[in-house]
C-alpha cells in the first residue's frame, strides 16, 4: 500500500469519527483512534509470532484479538447497539485485568493501558467503519509502519494544538532534538537512557533516531531497541499515546514504565536503578500530592514538581551521568528550599550550562519563560556558561515587528538551533553568551539577565512625549485618589 492511500485511510477512518458525539475535538478522536491501531498493531504481531514459532502462546485471548471480533470478513459481524456493548462491557474490562502467563512483560503493558482508558465513541454504526478503515492496515509492512509513524506524529501534534493553553506542555519536537544532540549518548558505552516523564514518547524516540546510526550488527540493534532507552509516564492517556509512538518507531517492546517517577522513596534507589542519561521536559507549573513529600530526601521535601524530578534525576544519574532538563523559571531565582536544591546541585554536580530559551517556544500552551539545564555527575560547578536564545530574524517579517515571536502556525525549528550548536563545539562569550563564576551567584539565584541586553530605547516626537509625560501624570494622580480615599475609610476623622 502507497503512503498516499495510506494516509488517506487513517484520514477516512478521523472523519467518521468526527460524526459521533463522543468525539468532539482531535483531543478526543487521537486516543479513540491510538486504541485501535494498538489493537490491530498487537494483532498482526501475534499473526507474525505465531507463523515464527508454532509453540507460540498469545498475548490477547481469544475472541479479543482484532480479528476476532473487528474484521468484516462476510460472516455475522459485531455493530451499533451489541458493538459498543462488547467494547465497553467486555473487551475493555477483559484487557483491563490480563496478568501473568507467557508474555508477561506485554501482558502488563495491555492491562495498564485498557484498565485506565475508556471508549468514548457512542455510535456502534461510526465504530464499525472505523474499524473497518483501519483494518487495512498492516503492521508487518515495514513502509507502512514508517508511513503511519510520520502521520501519527502528526496526529499527536495536532492533538497538541487542539488542547490549547488547557493541554499538556508539549515539548516542541526540535527542542527535543536540540538536547539529544547535545548530550550525543554513545551506544558503545551501553548507556541507560531514561525520560522519567516521558509523555507521549518524544525523547526516547528522538534520542533512538539519534542512535540508530551506530548500530553495526544485530546485536547492537537488540541493545538499543531492547536495553537501553526507558521512560516513565503516570498519565494513562499520555501512556497508551506513548506505547503507540514506540511501537511504531520499530520499538516492539517499548520499556514505558506505567507510574508515578515521584510514588517511591529516594533512598531506594540504588545503582542498579540509575542512569547514564536522563533527559526531560518534567511537568511545571503544579504541584504533587502532598504525601509525596515523604519520598524526597529529608530538609528537601518539596511539592513542586519540577523541583522535586530535579531531586530525583539528581539522585538517578551514575557517577560520570549526564542530564539535559527543561525547567520553567520560577526555581531559577526561588529561594527557600528551591534555593537549598540548588546549592545541592551547584555542589555535587557540574551545571554547565544554560540555555536560555524565548518565552514563546510553548505557546499558547504556556508563555512561561523555560531554560535547558545542562549538567553532569563529574565534579562541582565553577563557571556555568548561558546563552540567550533569540527567536529567528525570519519572524520579524514584512512587518519588521519588533518583538517576533513563536506561534502555533510559525513555531521553532530545528534550524533555530544551529548557532547555539556551533557555540557549543567552541564557548565563547558573545553577545548571546556570557560566563559566569560560581562565586558571583548570590543566594544560589541561577536566574542571570544577559549583560549585553540594553532597553531599547523609544525615539518621540516633542508632541508624543508631552502626551505620555501627561497619560503618566494621571495614571498618578488617580493611584494617590485611589490611597487617599482608602485612607479615609480606614482611619475616620
Amino acid at each position: 500500500m502507497d503512503s498516499q492511500t495510506l494516509r488517506s485511510i487513517i484520514k477516512s477512518a478521523r472523519d467518521e469519527m468526527r460524526k459521533d458525539a463522543g468525539t468532539n475535538t482531535d483531543v478526543d478522536r487521537t486516543p479513540q483512534i491510538t486504541w485501535m491501531l494498538f489493537l490491530k498493531c498487537y494483532d498482526d504481531f501475534e499473526k507474525k509470532f505465531e507463523a515464527l514459532d508454532k509453540n507460540y502462546k498469545q498475548i490477547i485471548p481469544k475472541g479479543y484479538r482484532w480479528k476476532d471480533w473487528a474484521v468484516e470478513d462476510g460472516k455475522k459481524v459485531l455493530t451499533g447497539p451489541d458493538l459498543i456493548k462488547f467494547v465497553n462491557d467486555d473487551l475493555f474490562p477483559k484487557l483491563g485485568s490480563l496478568v501473568g502467563g507467557k508474555g508477561v512483560e506485554q501482558r502488563d503493558i495491555i492491562s495498564a493501558i485498557f484498565g485506565q482508558i475508556t471508549n468514548n465513541i457512542r455510535s456502534g454504526y461510526i465504530l464499525r467503519k472505523i474499524l473497518n478503515q483501519i483494518s487495512q492496515v498492516n503492521f508487518i509492512s515495514t513502509d507502512e509502519i514508517h508511513t503511519l509513524a510520520d502521520y501519527y506524529e502528526q496526529m499527536l501534534t495536532e492533538m497538541r494544538d487542539a488542547a490549547g493553553s488547557n493541554g499538556e506542555f508539549y515539548t516542541p519536537r526540535p527542542v527535543i532534538r536540540f538536547i539529544v544532540n547535545a548530550i550525543n549518548p554513545d551506544l558503545k558505552k551501553s548507556p541507560k537512557i531514561l525520560d522519567p516523564a516521558c509523555g507521549t514518547g518524544g525523547f526516547m524516540i528522538e534520542t533512538l533516531n539519534h542512535m540508530k546510526d551506530q548500530v553495526k550488527a544485530k546485536k547492537d540493534k537488540t541493545k538499543l531497541y531492547e536495553d537501553t532507552v526507558f521512560g516513565i509516564e503516570k498519565k494513562s492517556m499520555p501512556f497508551l499515546l506513548g506505547m503507540m509512538n514506540l511501537l511504531l518507531h520499530e520499538v516492539d517492546q517499548p520499556n514505558i514504565a506505567n507510574a508515578n517517577t515521584l510514588g517511591k522513596p529516594f533512598r531506594d534507589i540504588t545503582d542498579e536503578n540509575q542512569y547514564d542519561v536522563i533527559v526531560t521536559n518534567p511537568p511545571f507549573g503544579g504541584a504533587e500530592e502532598a504525601e509525596l513529600k515523604s519520598n524526597l530526601p529529608t530538609g528537601m521535601q518539596t511539592t513542586d514538581t519540577a523541583l522535586a524530578f530535579l531531586l530525583y534525576i539528581m539522585y538517578s544519574l551514575k557517577d560520570s551521568g549526564k542530564c539535559g532538563i527543561i525547567l520553567p523559571n520560577g526555581p531559577m531565582y526561588a529561594t527557600g528550599m528551591a534555593a537549598k536544591i540548588k546549592q545541592k546541585l551547584l555542589e555535587e554536580f557540574n551545571l554547565h550550562t544554560i540555555i536560555r530559551l524565548p518565552e514563546t517556544v510553548f505557546e499558547p500552551y504556556t508563555t512561561i519563560a523555560t531554560n535547558i539545564l545542562f549538567f553532569d555527575k563529574k565534579g562541582k560547578t565553577k563557571d556555568i556558561w548561558y546563552y540567550q536564545m533569540k527567536v529567528d530574524e525570519r519572524l520579524r517579517g514584512a512587518t519588521r515587528a519588533k518583538n517576533p515571536k513563536y506561534t502555533m502556525s510559525n513555531p521553532i525549528l530545528y534550524e533555530d538551533f544551529e548557532e547555539i550548536e556551533k557555540w557549543l563545539k567552541n564557548k565563547k562569550e558573545n553577545e548571546n553568551a556570557w560566563k559566569v563564576s560560581i562565586d558571583e551567584l548570590k543566594d544560589y539565584n541561577l536566574d542571570l539577565k544577559n549583560p549585553s541586553d540594553v532597553e531599547e530605547t523609544i525615539d518621540l516626537s516633542p508632541h508624543e512625549l508631552i502626551d505620555s509625560i501627561l497619560k503618566d501624570e494621571e495614571k498618578t494622580m488617580k493611584l494617590l485618589q485611589d490611597v487617599q480615599d482608602l485612607i479615609k475609610k480606614e482611619i475616620p476623622k
